[in-house]
């Protein structure tokens, strides 16, 4: 193989298979001398790549971990797979899934072939996710879109629904995305509206970068911190619940049942643990999750989850005491 840059592609492509190559094995896969294998694995390490070798007569060259992230080389299976584990986690917000995943994804979708992407598409119309039922389902496409206006500091054009139904145009600079786990959300500056604004992304359709390039504004927050905007937004718009709770279940049990946004709980005994923490979301959804936790705990507070609970068991207490059918004439 004479053509260098093709050749050094194939053999980083051996190298990140997870083995020990010999290199009489290397100059035998490319057709070339050892000599050649060897200045070959010198121009890799000059470009960032960590390979290492080993002398003896099993010895040769593996592909090590670096300080840095470099570019990797992934085939046809490995690229469709990948592309469709970072959909699934992007559409269905799962947790720990943030921006970085969605960028990867966005840069991915962006070289993949066109082959490779309606494999992606097929795959993904063909199956269907088991969710919690706890958060909105989005689009990935554009989750995409609006990833990578923020990664190309572009103009976004959207068509949004708030929630009341209403329908509206909105052109914005896109900040960050933010994820909480159920949902995710635009910090952007509103254009039309002159502020800045966060958008659910479930209720945003038709995504648009406009080409307009755009310097980054300051937050108000002064910060840069997009999340802890979100939070400060969230809070004048919706009641912030100061929550207080005893579970009686190690803290390790109750930890890997509670969403990460709500915080950690502190262990109180073996069999017992206490959560005290402030969220921004709905009574409803906190209430939700507290019992999915299914083991026995005690609110301490706020009042009003106390008496939304208390509500919800005797509705739930009826529904499972049903009282005689009456029979129909």
């Amino acid at each position: 193989m004479t053509d260098t840059p093709a050749r050094l592609l194939k053999l980083l492509s051996l190298l990140q298979t997870p083995r020990e190559w010999p290199g009489s094995e290397l100059a035998g896969r490319l057709d070339v001398t050892p000599r050649t294998i060897r200045r070959d694995i010198d121009r890799l390490r000059d470009l960032g790549y960590p390979v290492e070798a080993s002398r003896g007569s099993v010895g040769g060259y593996r592909l090590v971990a670096g300080s840095a992230m470099p570019p990797l080389l992934l085939d046809d299976e490995e690229a469709v797979a990948i592309a469709v584990g970072l959909r699934a986690g992007a559409g269905h917000a799962i947790e720990g899934v943030d921006e970085a995943s969605v960028r990867a994804l966005a840069k991915l979708e962006q070289v993949l072939p066109s082959r490779l992407r309606h494999r992606v598409s097929s795959l993904q119309n063909a199956t269907v996710p088991l969710t919690r039922g706890d958060g909105s389902t989005i689009d990935p496409r554009t989750l995409t879109a609006i990833a990578s206006a923020v990664t190309g500091r572009e103009r976004l054009r959207f068509a949004y629904r708030s929630g009341d139904g209403t329908a509206s145009k909105r052109q914005a600079e896109p900040y960050r995305l933010v994820s909480t786990g159920s949902r995710w959300y635009l910090v952007a500056y509103d254009l039309d509206r002159e502020d800045w604004r966060t958008f659910r992304v479930d209720r945003v359709s038709d995504p648009l970068a406009t080409g307009s390039r755009f310097t980054p504004r300051e937050l108000p927050t002064g910060s840069g911190d997009a999340a802890e905007f979100f939070t400060r937004s969230m809070s004048r718009t919706q009641p912030e619940l100061r929550l207080d709770v005893t579970f009686r279940a190690p803290a390790g049990f109750v930890t890997a049942r509670l969403p990460a946004a709500l915080g950690a709980v502190e262990p109180t005994g073996e069999q017992s643990c206490r959560l005290r923490t402030v969220s921004v979301d709905s009574l409803e959804w906190v209430a939700l999750r507290l019992a999915l936790v299914d083991c026995e705990f005690e609110v301490h507070g706020p009042a009003h989850l106390v008496e939304h609970l208390s509500a919800l068991g005797a509705r739930l207490t009826r529904a499972a005491s049903p009282g005689p059918v009456e029979e129909r004439t």
